[in-house]
């Protein structure tokens, strides 16, 4: 889908459409130092409160005070097993209780799971508030704060809960990066093998060669890789904002990815890792029904191995993460809608994958019956 793209060598803006108005995301080392005036150039006059959790904001706090220092503070706790309508209604609290009004602003600064239960408090809150994302994380900078999908798990199922809400604005810094840990870093590169996968070979290929520059946190490798899954996601949503037929194509390695992440509790896996082993397992599943070639496969199997060991699912059963996925949402009309790669950079979307095939791929991936 997108091919043939150039390392950006000054600051990015890429424009998104979304069904209610258009917002820039920003892409730039060095970004957090304008990020008032890029706060103002989109957000109402109101008031603004950052929503960030203790860890981030041990991290970063200092430098985004700085940069925003009118802005009042609320933290959450960190982790997938807090993206719940329990952490929501504190911020809801926080807010009535600091008498916030429709022209405020949520700053939603850190990863995935601050930028979806703030973005989801910002669509409910006074039926609908200003949502500004500032990701902390590469995965949060490459796909969760582009596109508008906010929302919360449920014990039974991974957001279940959520809405369609697109931001004011997100700003990327890619020197943020540099204070994550090697394996929250990892956790976003298997969302990126995943733009390579559905849409482009050549950024595939550009993650092969230039695995050890990201790992070392090369500044212009980093924002030239996320400034093409920006692009990527953002042509996707702008043609499908509400998931009724493209924008599906972004859950390739969800749908198993999702199951193991609720049958861990959220607690075992980054979702990086449960994305990765998801995609393996759908790549699995391709080339068994004659629909990828053992090449692509094993290419798409070498790259994983390369990140780095995951954490093990061989204590799983399998028939619990089937469990799970028929409680998916991508579950539909009695149909579980399914991602399938046909070659590096192309994915189909179909409808008859069985339990069977799928059962097998996981006890291919370890897991026990």
């Amino acid at each position: 889908m997108v091919e043939g793209f150039l390392p950006p060598m000054k600051p990015t803006c890429i424009n998104i459409t979304s069904g209610t108005h258009t917002y820039p995301i920003h892409i730039a080392k060095g970004l957090i130092s304008r990020l008032s005036s890029l706060v103002d150039e989109t957000a109402p006059k109101g008031r603004r409160f950052i929503v960030s959790n203790s860890t981030i904001w041990r991290i970063h706090g200092q430098i985004i005070s700085t940069a925003l220092p009118d802005a009042e503070i609320i933290l959450i706790p960190d982790g997938e097993r807090f993206k719940t309508l329990h952490t929501v209604g504190r911020i809801y609290e926080s807010l009535i209780r600091a008498g916030a009004d429709r022209q405020a602003t949520l700053v939603a600064v850190g990863g995935g799971v601050v930028g979806d239960v703030a973005g989801f408090a910002a669509a409910t809150f006074l039926r609908g508030i200003s949502i500004l994302h500032v990701p902390t994380t590469l995965l949060g900078q490459v796909d969760s704060a582009i596109g508008g999908k906010v929302g919360v798990n449920h014990t039974l199922g991974k957001n279940l809960i959520g809405a369609f809400y697109p931001p004011t604005s997100v700003l990327i810094d890619p020197e943020l990066l540099t204070t994550l840990p090697r394996r929250e870093f990892r956790a976003g590169l298997y969302e990126i093998i995943k733009y390579g996968m559905i849409a482009s070979r050549d950024l595939f290929e550009r993650v092969e060669r230039e695995l050890s520059a990201l790992f070392n946190y090369d500044q212009p490798s980093l924002q030239t890789i996320i400034t093409e899954c920006c692009r990527i996601k953002g042509s996707i949503v702008e043609t499908d904002e509400r998931e009724a037929g493209l924008r599906r194509i972004l859950n390739f390695g969800h749908t198993i990815g999702h199951a193991i992440e609720a049958v861990t509790k959220y607690r075992r896996l980054k979702h990086g890792e449960a994305v990765g082993y998801g995609m393996l397992a759908a790549a699995d599943i391709a080339e068994r029904r004659r629909k990828l070639a053992p090449a692509a496969r094993k290419a798409l199997s070498a790259l994983i191995i390369q990140l780095g060991p995951m954490p093990s699912v061989a204590d799983l059963s399998s028939k619990q993460v089937i469990d799970a996925i028929n409680r998916d949402k991508k579950v539909r009309e009695g149909k579980l809608h399914f991602v399938l790669p046909s070659s590096i950079g192309v994915v189909t979307i179909v409808d008859d994958v069985t339990t069977r095939q799928i059962n097998a791929a996981l006890r291919r991936l370890g897991l026990r019956p």
